[in-house]
């Protein structure tokens, strides 16, 4: 299975190490009672200070640890092993910068956690996947013009908003516009992927996920009496499906022609 992909065994080691960090991690939370590392390492942010050692709060972020872990295979595993199809400049640019992309989310929170430039550096790259993608999937003109439209309108939009707080200006509705383009954008991408033959479903069906999950938590959130910060911790592990779907959907871009995929598997 491994050999299956072009990176199958070093992004399997990778994976591996991490699951064994998390397992050592779990230990120590059981052990010395410090769930700092923990947290950390699979819900990328620290625990409340007055947060006790209950199996709850060590069961989620070895739950979410698990997930990384699998979205780190997923990420690093590659294309399939085989000849690349033939590839255009527009391909192979778009298809740096949603690696690019998908290296940022996946560290965009200790940046974010560290400095307010984190996130700057997060929206530069998904703002250039979001106007070359619009190029990639667009059927006509009219098509590719509402696609980048609404992805400049949804990541520039949000990117301007942030640099106007940080200046402590604030632009009233700019940060709803934003996420509302931002939003119409993802459904528009995602169904377009959906009827093209260069990305699997499995990739598409990933990036849905990723868009309606978040929802999903708010709602249940706010119809329950569990507390908000753990909507919010789940709602950051949802955000690793972002990045599975952006890797995902470069590695089928470069999957050899006429190879597919693994029978039974999503991944």
């Amino acid at each position: 299975m491994f050999r299956r992909y072009r990176s199958g065994v070093p992004a399997l080691l990778v994976a591996g190490a991490y699951l064994v960090a998390l397992a050592a991690a779990v230990v120590v939370a059981l052990a010395v009672g410090d769930l700092g590392a923990l947290w950390w390492m699979a819900l990328f942010a620290a625990p409340d200070a007055s947060m006790q050692v209950t199996w709850f709060n060590v069961l989620l972020p070895t739950l979410a640890g698990v997930v990384v872990a699998w979205a780190l295979w997923e990420c690093l595993r590659g294309p399939l092993a085989g000849p690349a199809a033939e590839q255009g400049r527009g391909i192979r640019r778009l298809r740096l910068v949603l690696y690019v992309a998908a290296a940022f989310s996946l560290v965009s929170p200790f940046l974010v956690a560290w400095t307010w430039w984190g996130v700057v550096i997060a929206l530069v790259p998904t703002f250039a996947v979001a106007l070359l993608l619009s190029l990639a999937v667009g059927r006509t003109r009219r098509h590719v013009l509402i696609l980048l439209i609404c992805g400049g309108l949804g990541y520039g939009g949000a990117a301007v908003d942030f640099g106007l707080r940080l200046s402590g200006y604030e632009v009233g509705g700019l940060s709803l516009v934003a996420a509302f383009a931002s939003l119409i954008w993802n459904v528009l991408v995602l169904r377009a992927q959906w009827d093209d033959d260069r990305w699997q479903r499995a990739t598409v069906k990933y990036g849905i996920l990723a868009v309606v999950l978040p929802f999903m938590l708010m709602l249940v959130g706010g119809l329950s009496g569990v507390p908000a910060e753990v909507y919010g911790d789940a709602a950051t592990v949802v955000g690793v499906l972002v990045v599975v779907w952006l890797a995902r959907s470069a590695h089928d871009l470069d999957a050899p022609v006429g190879v597919p995929e693994p029978s039974g598997q999503a991944a």
